[in-house]
């Protein structure tokens, strides 16, 4: 397998979990597969958002273990929705939205235009449907189409936001669209202006005002990986708005947060390095001082540097499970037999399963990660892990949300020509 440059050599001694890397017809086979799944099994009509595990295959029963719209109400088993499938609903809406601008750009299919929509009113749902100005909401219940959790976190809003923004300036947005992303991306820097304070710590509060137990919604004084954050949604609403109040918060922070993001740490998990990344790509994008954007791009990679490494851990691990492992299905939340206090909130465990959901989305993501800086550079050794690794996994029989970062990272390398399309 040949060397290539300029991304880490350990790349090329990721493990094989495939016996062959799959010729181009067979892998879109697959991600056409993966495609049907995520949108029949993991999108969730109701309120246009996207649920975090299958508890099972049966069709009509995949979901059956989301909350009702009582325990939403009375913030059950917690006010993150830890565990319950409705936890990471903000996050995966922004990724697919990003999903659906790179299939776009390579396809320029019309279908995905209303596709697209139906994401983005997931979305505006959950930054609306509560009627708390700036609030992100982790996901809408879709037993009563409106009812949330009221603890959000810096996460969410990341790819919230990146999201947001990537469809704004994709061909699929319309003027209405864009006009009503203004509106929520406003609403979301205004909240953060209003609450990221030092009299607050810099967190941005809960749907209830009351400060964040956990730390998760700080903005400001955090790890390396998250420095970029705050001034990252103060550039995104500048962008779209132009409005002063938010190029002089950009300004404030962002050279500060540059220089914090030097050293996030060389074993964080590929979500962290996908968040910093996306951070990163938008400030990159945006911003006019030359010399803090070649430091940007260097900064950008590093974090690849280290999803490579992420990348080929997560190979060597995937390689130790057997089919039936990658199969299994997540629990009833409610029924778990270990719960875990997490400073006052109560938080199911999911035993075995969880290794299963988070090693399928760390493949993704940290694939994702490889491909946003400096694509073209990726070479056949690049193209052959990918397509392994794609080519690898069980879509029908695979239940972890993680699906929608392997259509992320094929879609991406479709459209930075690192994988082709099929004859």
């Amino acid at each position: 397998m040949p060397k290539f440059s300029p991304l880490p050599a350990f790349l090329l001694m990721a493990p094989s979990f495939a016996l062959a890397a799959p010729a181009e017809p067979a892998l879109s086979r697959q991600m056409d597969q993966a495609w049907d799944v995520t949108w029949t099994r993991f999108y969730l009509p109701q309120v246009h958002t996207f649920a975090d595990y299958l508890s099972s295959y049966e069709k009509g029963k995949e979901q059956a273990h989301l909350p009702t719209a009582d325990e939403v109400r009375r913030q059950y088993p917690n006010p993150c929705g830890y565990s319950t499938g409705m936890e990471d609903g903000a996050i995966l809406g922004g990724a697919m939205l990003s999903v659906l601008c790179d299939r776009f750009a390579v396809t320029g299919e019309e279908a995905l235009r209303a596709q697209a929509a139906q994401v983005f009113t997931g979305l505006r749902l959950c930054a609306t449907v509560h009627g708390v100005p700036g609030f992100v909401a982790r996901n809408v219940c879709p037993e009563d189409g409106k009812s949330v959790y009221i603890n959000s976190s810096r996460d969410q809003v990341t790819h919230f936001v990146h999201g947001l923004w990537q469809y704004y300036h994709s061909p699929l947005a319309d003027e209405s669209k864009r006009m009503q992303i203004r509106k929520i991306l406003a609403d979301v820097a205004g909240r953060m202006i209003a609450f990221v304070t030092p009299e607050n710590d810099y967190d941005f509060c809960r749907a209830d005002g009351a400060r964040c137990p956990l730390g998760i919604c700080r903005m400001w004084n955090v790890q390396a990986h998250e420095a970029a954050r705050l001034p990252m949604i103060y550039a995104a609403a500048w962008d779209v708005t132009r409005e002063d109040r938010f190029h002089a918060q950009w300004r404030k922070y962002v050279t500060e947060a540059i220089a914090q993001s030097a050293h996030p740490g060389e074993h964080k998990p590929a979500y962290a390095l996908l968040q910093m990344q996306c951070s990163l790509e938008l400030l990159h994008h945006l911003e006019p001082d030359p010399a803090l954007k070649a430091t940007i791009h260097t900064r950008m990679l590093h974090v690849r540097d280290l999803a490579a490494r992420r990348f080929t851990s997560v190979l060597g691990s995937l390689a130790k499970k057997t089919p039936e492992q990658m199969q299994m299905l997540g629990p009833d939340w409610r029924h778990v037999a270990v719960w875990k206090d997490q400073k006052g909130y109560p938080n199911p465990q999911w035993g075995p399963y969880r290794e299963i959901w988070h090693l399928t989305r760390e493949a993704g993501e940290s694939a994702l990660v490889l491909l946003m800086a400096d694509p073209t550079t990726c070479g056949e050794s690049v193209r052959s892990s990918l397509r392994e690794m794609l080519g690898s996994f069980d879509y029908l029989h695979n239940s972890s949300c993680g699906i929608i970062y392997h259509l992320a990272a094929h879609w991406k390398a479709r459209r930075h020509g690192v994988l082709s399309a099929a004859p």
